[in-house]
């Protein structure tokens, strides 16, 4: 699997997601993060752990012994290689992006008018 792929299965889950942005605000225990996405999301602790898991092994995070207790921290190159993915892809978007702007523009123009001609022929009946 190549990490663009595996970046992308992770950041699929809002679980992994929300983990990832904790994590983004600097190092935290297992504990921690267990703490705050069972109470958010309502998931058990082993699913946590699994969550935790994904994110080390494709090397998304790091997790250090500390004493009887787990540090993990981002390892912000993971996501920066999404975002090169995603960058080298986003000139593909634009102009789909435009085109489709240009056509929501012109069936809201569209709208109007048809509202108009209709209101028109409801005053002269």
């Amino acid at each position: 699997m190549k990490t663009s792929d595996g970046i992308f299965e992770v950041l699929a889950d809002p679980v992994r997601r929300r983990l990832i942005e904790l994590l983004s605000e600097g190092p935290r225990t297992a504990g921690d993060l267990t703490t705050a996405v069972t109470g958010e999301f309502g998931v058990s602790q082993p699913a946590v752990s699994n969550a935790l898991r994904m994110l080390r092994d494709t090397a998304v995070a790091d997790c250090a012994p500390d004493g009887r207790r787990r540090i993990y921290t981002l390892r912000p190159e993971a996501l920066a290689e999404a975002e090169q993915w995603l960058h080298r892809r986003r000139s593909l978007w634009a102009g789909a992006l435009e085109a489709l702007q240009t056509e929501v523009a012109r069936g809201r123009r569209g709208d109007r008018s048809a509202g108009a001609a209709h209101r028109s022929r409801k005053a002269s009946a």
